[in-house]
């Protein structure tokens, strides 16, 4: 289109006003501003026109000026490179907020996840991050389920007990009554500490919400829960809790061969036990040795081991419940696969301090990290040995 240059437009006007000096100047001047604005405005929209009836829109033309302007301008490759910078810039933005917050956040980071299908060359956005973190199940002896549980701030809790009764003797009618001197004892239970502490780069802490420190007292939980379950059946006393296993105080029941193990031998293990004991024993053994006796029978040919036929009830073996504990021994010779008695009577456990988790972001500053400490005040020891017994793998 030919523009009117604004000095073709003033020598209109001062024609006009040769022609007519007997207008005023400033309405001839305003009558040339006018007819111009309308023969502009005329050439303009049969372009405009012009332009639509092919189909081009007027938009796209700017933008290709732009473009073709921007092309032949002195350091275009490095705005290419400047470019291609800020593209891998919102486009790792886009994929760290994905993975931080689970969505999108403008339309700019919805445009640059962009995914494709398995025929179209695989997938071009890396593949999804689940929010379900998958953990191995952690199998705990379940001995704090039926011992005797109880809280204490002391370092150690002392239980005197009885260990005889009174001598009373029948006397004739006019005979001196004798003195009886019963004997006590004490038990002693000391509280035991088990600790430990993780590294967590402040990075990680800052970009999970909070999901990574609570992963990790999940992790306290289970794995302190481990170790007292174990110290429970196994412990030897000296850093740890005293276990049922370990008390030399607790006597065995021979199972009368070395590595098949008898049905008899578990009738005379559960009635060595005074009946007060019996009637509220629970026996106590891993899962390979619950499977051996599974398929033991008495000599009528029923099945010693019972199926729980009310929901919430456990299994039994003859009669009596049965807790799964992992860290039971198998059945080999010289061990001792099975315990049964009153736990609730035998055991004891003490608990000085719950399991608690100190956060200290301080002293590994400098590494910008944080150390999450986890500790637990426990202690357990058998208190009355004649209500527990072990069944040994032996002859005698």
């Amino acid at each position: 289109m030919k523009h009117v240059a604004p000095k073709a437009l003033l020598s209109s006007a001062a024609i006009i006003i040769r022609k007519g000096d007997d207008e005023d100047p400033a309405s001839i001047v305003t009558k040339a501003l006018s007819d111009f604005a309308t023969e502009f405005e005329k050439k303009f929209d049969d372009r405009l026109k012009a332009v639509e009836g092919k189909g081009v829109d007027p938009k796209l033309i700017e933008r290709l000026d732009k473009i073709e302007a921007k092309q032949n301008r002195p350091g275009r490759g490095n705005d290419e490179a400047k470019d291609a910078k800020e593209a891998h810039a919102i486009e790792l933005k886009a994929w760290l907020t994905y993975i931080r917050k689970g969505q999108q956040t403008d339309d700019v980071t919805l445009k640059t996840l962009t995914v494709a299908n398995d025929q179209a060359a695989g997938y071009l956005a890396p593949a999804e991050t689940s929010k379900d973190l998958v953990r191995d199940i952690t199998e705990i002896s379940p001995i704090r389920q039926f011992a005797s549980v109880r809280n204490s701030m002391a370092p150690s809790v002392k239980y005197p007990k009885r260990v005889g009764i009174t001598n009373a003797k029948w006397e004739g009618e006019i005979e001196e009554a004798e003195e009886s001197e019963p004997t006590f004892g004490q038990t002693e239970i000391t509280s035991r500490r088990l600790t430990t502490y993780v590294d967590l780069s402040n990075s990680l802490l800052m970009g999970s919400d909070g999901a990574a420190e609570a992963e990790v007292r999940q992790a306290f939980a289970e794995d302190f829960a481990l170790k007292e379950g174990r110290a429970f059946v196994a412990g030897d006393g000296v850093k740890e809790p005293m276990g049922i296993l370990s008390d030399p105080a607790v006597s065995y029941f021979a199972n009368g061969h070395a590595t098949n193990l008898s049905a008899d031998a578990l009738i005379g293990l559960m009635y060595s036990l005074k009946s007060v004991y019996r009637n509220r024993g629970v026996w106590v053994l891993n899962g390979a040795s619950l499977a051996t006796i599974r398929k033991l029978k008495d000599g009528q040919g029923n099945y010693l081991w019972q199926p729980s036929f009310q929901a919430g009830q456990p299994e039994t073996i003859l009669g009596r419940p049965v807790a799964e504990a992992v860290d039971m021994p198998d059945i080999a010779s010289g061990t001792f696969p099975i315990a049964f008695g009153d736990l609730g009577t035998g055991y004891r456990i003490v608990d000085r301090q719950q399991l608690g988790t100190l956060t200290d972001p301080y002293t590994q500053a400098t590494r910008a990290i944080t150390r999450i400490h986890g500790t637990r005040w426990v202690g357990g020891g058998v208190v009355m040995p004649a209500a527990i017994k072990k069944l040994k793998m032996a002859t005698s």
